[in-house]
């Protein structure tokens, strides 16, 4: 027993050593003003976080796992029962939409006009079908490299958050995921039904 006593003490007192050695080197090092620093820049740090863009998953990826048949599946968008004008800002899927509808501009709801490109980044929304009576996920994404339509100019903000909230926020012009900035009109991809918990 004793044995094994001095061996702990031995073991305590090099721990303790180790530890002082290493807090008076750092302190010798260092102040407090540089500690404050360097915690200032990762609480900022931190918090520019939720401003990072945000990606997003294909339209196409999405449609090859419903056709091989993944666990959470929903029916293909061909299968989605819709009715009503998709030119008009009333129209389900543009519950959270802000922009020119892609629809009016040569494209459709699901693909940019020529000449114009998808954005890799966009913001989403919970929309409610009225004739199936389900909600969805839906995928705002911006069609850039042409110039702003200038037809059919919508602003619903249903579940809108403030730009802090990036990936819910319509008030951001997300062609910076693009290879031009420049705003032509946005998409309305419907990605998976809504979660109903």
């Amino acid at each position: 027993m004793s044995t094994n006593n001095a061996l702990l003490k031995q073991l305590l007192s090099d721990i303790d050593a180790a530890t002082t050695g290493a807090v008076r080197f750092f302190a010798g090092r260092s102040s407090r003003r540089s500690f404050l620093g360097k915690v200032g820049a990762v609480v900022t740090g931190m918090g520019a976080f939720p401003l990072l863009p945000m990606a997003r998953e294909d339209a196409s990826a999405l449609a090859q796992d419903v056709s091989s048949g993944a666990s959470n599946a929903m029916p293909a968008v061909d299968e989605l029962h819709e009715m009503g004008d998709n030119q008009s800002c009333d129209y389900w899927r543009y519950c959270a939409f802000s922009g020119q509808i892609c629809s009016c501009c040569g494209g459709s709801m699901t693909q940019c006009p020529p000449g114009s490109e998808t954005a890799s980044v966009a913001w989403v929304g919970t929309c409610h079908n009225p004739l199936d009576g389900q909600d969805y996920l839906i995928s705002y994404n911006d069609c850039c490299g042409k110039s702003a339509c200038g037809r059919c100019g919508c602003h619903r903000s249903e579940g809108d958050r403030p730009v802090y909230f990036p990936s819910k926020s319509n008030s951001i012009l997300w062609c910076f995921g693009s290879n031009s900035h420049a705003y032509h009109c946005t998409l309305a991809r419907v990605v998976g039904k809504a979660d109903a918990g």
